[in-house]
């Protein structure tokens, strides 16, 4: 096996991740979902859509057909919105390298299923060694080449740490974390949060509010990690209030310019084509709800976002809603 990476997706985020990869002088293939994409970007050099301005390095390869997916690659990453991931999987699995890993740089929880994406993953591609990249990672910022923290996640403490070293950079620094489960639901539900602290930008509350928001919404987020097995500590590190921070207050957060336009009186339909691309929090809030319903736990303003987003809310009737609920103790449902 050659020391090839593969990125599948040519996102913003798939984009950076090869840019940063051919940087650190590791040869790396990038492969959109179109064969049109993938010709603009092998003539251009550029992400035209997601990255403007930024020329793909001479050793990001772009490949413009599926045959590549057939060569001995050490890795591949994938970086496809979560509503694509499992399609994507079923492309790569006949001429996937049988000692290939997978590394998931998809944040959300599949629709109808409720799976994380490294249970899609296995799911899809079993007896592959699957790790997940999660954290603060604003792609503009880090195609840029600016500093930045982030996770990746595995049972297998040994390919954590490969990929950290493979990924990592001077200006890239990666930890590990053996909690696999508690780093997928901080990157899917600050997604959520994110939505909500978006919508009180759009309404104009102010700082106050917005950190109210926030901070519930991590607690929201730690009731339910824990209780899907999460250790609480990774909703304290980068992939939980690292990546809310960054999600939730960054004007290039797509989830917080979701919930910006949602709270200035807009439907969802008219918000979606005016995004840069997909806000993952709009999808995964329903597989968020329904793995709170399987765990009993409850997730007040994630219910308000689906209802704004799907029931069409008013957004001030949905904080009338959170502002009137039952009085209780702060740290309810939370260890301690």
């Amino acid at each position: 096996m050659t020391d090839q990476v593969g990125v599948i997706g040519a996102g913003a985020w798939g984009t950076t991740l090869a840019i940063r990869l051919a940087e650190a002088e590791r040869p790396v293939t990038l492969w959109a979902h179109s064969a049109e994409a993938n010709e603009e970007l092998a003539s251009r050099r550029e992400n035209v859509r997601y990255l403007p301005g930024l020329v793909l390095p001479p050793n990001v390869r772009v490949a413009t057909d599926e045959g590549f997916l057939a060569e001995p690659f050490r890795l591949f990453i994938l970086a496809v919105p979560s509503a694509h991931l499992r399609g994507a999987l079923r492309r790569l699995a006949p001429t996937l390298y049988p000692e290939a890993d997978l590394l998931s740089a998809v944040k959300g929880i599949e629709e109808g299923s409720h799976r994380r994406m490294s249970e899609v993953i296995t799911e899809e591609l079993p007896g592959h060694r699957v790790a997940v990249l999660s954290g603060p990672n604003l792609a503009r910022e880090i195609a840029a080449g600016k500093p930045a923290s982030s996770v990746v996640a595995s049972t297998d403490a040994e390919l954590a740490m490969d990929l950290a070293v493979l990924i990592g950079s001077e200006r890239f620094r990666i930890y590990t974390n053996p909690d696999l489960v508690g780093v997928e639901l901080c990157g899917a539900l600050k997604n959520v949060v994110a939505l909500a602290a978006g919508m009180v930008d759009g309404l104009g509350f102010g700082d106050s509010a917005k950190a109210g928001i926030v901070t519930r919404g991590l607690a929201e987020m730690t009731r339910l990690g824990v209780a899907a097995g999460a250790n609480p500590l990774t909703f304290s590190g980068l992939a939980g209030v690292g990546d809310l921070i960054a999600t939730c207050m960054s004007p290039l957060s797509r989830n917080r310019r979701a919930g910006e336009l949602l709270g200035s009186g807009m439907a969802w339909e008219d918000v979606a084509p005016r995004l840069p691309g997909i806000a993952e929090g709009v999808f995964t809030v329903r597989g968020a709800l329904a793995l709170a319903d399987e765990h009993r736990v409850e997730l007040p303003i994630a219910e308000q976002v689906a209802a704004v987003i799907r029931e069409r809310r008013a957004p001030m009737e949905a904080v009338a809603a959170l502002m009137g609920r039952e009085l209780k103790d702060e740290l309810a449902g939370l260890p301690h």
